[in-house]
């Protein structure tokens, strides 16, 4: 909103410059674009000085001039000069006939017509304040609505009384197949829930956001009629954005426009005709208001407005404050105590024996005002939010706990950190091409409103976006790319968090040492085994089939919750070569990836929950285990047989070989094992770990057809 400083000073006498209006605006909570200042120039005439507001869409009424008027004279404590808008005076019937059809989207209607004296242009003073505002001199007749829509607020539109049909004005919902070719020159397709302004033949305008092309006024109009209206915001809004047609007139008709403003503009505008000898109006005006809305009263209390700031403000003060802004208060009641009231006292606050409470009528222009909340919102914006003490609210109860589901995932990212990976913070809207390479088509949940078809749907797992972040990476030169991301994955099933990885390039970083060698499964899996190890678990992986994993080349990840439950923790595996190239990687890369299911971890101990063990007072007893077994057995089913036979000494399990050939059958290998036994308690003896040992054996031959070596 652009607003004129001399304009503003006709209305609230400010004796300050731009910047300082600005300033003093800008506090009571109107943010400031643009500072135009004044200026001369070589024929004599100044620039008018121009402040542009940033106006927030709970503020309408400050769309005008007026409003803005309003809050400086607040501001400054300076009386507000409203300027001439006297009504029509009584006359014969008006020469046509308007019914609002459709009350819901158009609860008031006001017409006036008027007898066109002049096509002559506007005088200077007019073009010049609407040329310093933004807008385009057109016409005297054009100008005059659009001055009072930038000095009011309110938008009015002219139709050309002879091009109407019948004389008639229907305010009515389109049907089905009308057109109309709107002032812009473009034939605009209507739909049956648009509001439209109509003649007793076809529609004439779009209902608060533009009028037609065949009933425009021109320079061969004679008698006119000036429409000024309510129309419901959700409506204008609605056909604006299906038609694509964003005016000035709908950005203030679908934030909320003042109910009661529609036959104060007729009468502003009619001022205005007659002052520049352009129009004059023909009887009285037609204002069709079936159902008056009614106005807002709020009660307004004294222990409340202390409560949310923390600071008393003196009874006198309460009106003094609000009825600048056009509010009418009521004297106030005092009341014994607050009792009752249900609000808890706060550190730093007087205590009351009485309150007072007030009724306060909110002005129709207020449309953002409706709880008590919102006045003294109001009350603490003109007195300044400066002056609030920063005081701190009396604690009464412990704070909750935090969230073990926030500690969690901290410890996840801190400890993939760790190990080398960087976090990816990647989009929760993707195209349902990437989505489907990684989930059934039947679970995926579409966006009702999508941007583009770029963010069509909500991700069903973490993966799309971290294997495009790694391609955005492979194709700016970066070799070596290791990802992770904490999120939610969405699916017609619900919401679960989870976290994701990808790892491509190098296992490790380079070094003189030792040849680079590229990343695989282990270089992953070592890394959901660290997981595991911090959050308490032991991980065990199962060969599944994938399809976006490379076949034999995915495995299953699950923990035990408990003795002999086992719950799925996730996935992990290469992804499959076609969804990398069709994502962009260049040919040959190989991607490890893992997603796991952080809601899985429910189940758990929380953190604040686990302990440290102390260190090993005893020596251990390491023990070297070869054995003979199937090639095709899973190295998780050896250690899973060896823990459930060995006692509760056996504190580690590591691999340390796998062998096959010269001396080992066929569809054999040699599997070696390193086994560390501890006790807690004392230092074990031989003849224990011997029998520990006989007894894995022996488990590992009546499970699995194991031969010792």
């Amino acid at each position: 909103m652009k607003l004129v400083l001399s304009w503003l000073q006709e209305l609230v006498p400010v004796p300050s410059a731009a910047d300082e209006v600005a300033s003093r605006l800008a506090l009571r909570g109107f943010e400031v674009a643009s500072i135009e200042p004044a200026a001369g120039s070589r024929g004599g005439h100044g620039r008018e000085a121009v402040i542009d507001f940033e106006i927030t869409a709970n503020r309408p009424d400050c769309l005008s001039v007026i409003g803005l008027a309003r809050e400086a004279s607040a501001a400054y404590s300076l009386p507000l000069q409203l300027p001439e808008r006297t009504m029509p005076p009584a006359g014969q019937p008006q020469p046509i006939d308007v019914t609002i059809e459709d009350a819901e989207l158009c609860p008031r209607y006001c017409a006036q017509v008027f007898e066109v004296r002049s096509s002559a242009a506007s005088p200077a003073w007019l073009r010049e304040r609407l040329e310093a505002a933004g807008v385009r001199s057109i016409s005297a007749v054009v100008d005059v609505t659009n001055y009072v829509m930038l000095e009011m607020g309110q938008p009015t539109h002219a139709f050309d009384l002879a091009k109407l049909g019948g004389r008639a004005l229907r305010i009515r919902r389109a049907r089905a197949g009308e057109t109309l070719r709107t002032l812009d020159g473009v034939d605009r397709a209507l739909e049956p829930d648009m509001l439209v302004i109509a003649d007793a033949e076809r529609p004439q305008a779009i209902g608060g956001v533009m009028g037609g092309a065949p009933s425009e006024i021109g320079p061969g109009t004679k008698q006119m009629v000036l429409e000024s209206a309510y129309f419901k915001p959700a409506s204008v809004r609605r056909t604006s954005k299906r038609l694509g047609l964003k005016t000035e007139a709908s950005s203030r008709f679908e934030r909320g426009a003042d109910v009661n403003a529609a036959p104060v503009a007729i009468a502003r505008a009619a001022a205005l005709l007659q002052q520049i000898g352009a129009a004059q109006p023909l009887g009285p005006m037609i204002d069709r208001y079936p159902s008056p809305v009614p106005p807002v009263t709020l009660t307004l209390r004294a222990s409340r407005i202390e409560h949310v700031l923390g600071v008393a403000v003196a009874d006198p003060e309460i009106p003094a404050r609000l009825q600048p802004l056009g509010f009418s208060v009521d004297v106030g009641r005092p009341t014994s105590g607050d009792r009752g009231s249900g609000i808890p006292r706060t550190s730093g606050v007087g205590s009351r024996t009485s309150d007072t409470v007030w009724s306060v009528n909110v002005p129709s222009f207020r449309v953002d005002v409706q709880r008590e909340i919102d006045l003294i919102e109001e009350i603490a914006r003109h007195d300044g939010y400066v002056s609030l003490p920063a005081t701190f609210p009396e604690l009464t109860e412990p704070q909750p706990p935090p969230d073990s589901r926030a500690q969690r995932d901290r410890l996840v990212r801190q400890l993939l950190t760790a190990c080398g990976l960087s976090e990816a913070v990647t989009f929760s809207f993707i195209e349902t091409e990437a989505a489907t390479l990684f989930a059934d088509a039947g679970v995926l949940v579409p966006v009702a409103n999508p941007l583009s078809e770029l963010f069509s749907v909500m991700r069903p797992s973490l993966l799309p976006g971290l294997v495009d972040a790694a391609a955005h990476n492979r194709r700016r030169e970066h070799a070596d790319v290791r990802l992770f991301e904490t999120g939610t994955r969405f699916t017609t099933a619900g919401e679960t968090r989870g976290v994701g990885a990808v790892w491509a390039g190098a296992g490790a970083p380079p070094h003189w040492s030792a040849a680079t060698r590229a990343a695989d499964f282990s270089d992953v899996k070592g890394v959901v085994d660290a997981l595991g190890g911090a959050i308490g678990v032991t991980m065990e992986y199962e060969a599944v089939t994938v399809p976006y994993f490379v076949e034999g080349r995915a495995a299953a990840v699950s923990f035990d919750v408990r003795p002999n439950i086992s719950r799925r923790f996730g996935l992990i595996g290469q992804i499959a070569p076609p969804i990398l190239e069709a994502r962009g990687l260049p040919p040959g890369d190989a991607v490890w990836a893992f997603e796991l299911d952080l809601d899985a971890l429910a189940s758990l101990k929380s953190a604040d929950e686990m302990r440290a063990e102390s260190l090993p007072r005893y020596p251990s007893v390491v023990r070297d285990l070869s054995v003979l077994v199937d090639s095709a057995l899973p190295a998780a089913a050896v250690r899973g047989t060896i823990r459930s036979s060995a006692p509760s000494t056996l504190a580690r399990i590591v691999e340390f070989d796998r062998y096959r050939g010269k001396g080992v059958p066929e569809g054999r290998i040699s599997l070696s094992l390193r086994l560390t036994f501890r006790s807690p308690e004392r230092t074990l003896t031989d003849a224990e770990v011997d029998e520990a040992m006989d007894k894995i054996v022996s488990a590992l031959a009546s499970a699995h057809g194991a031969e010792r070596r």
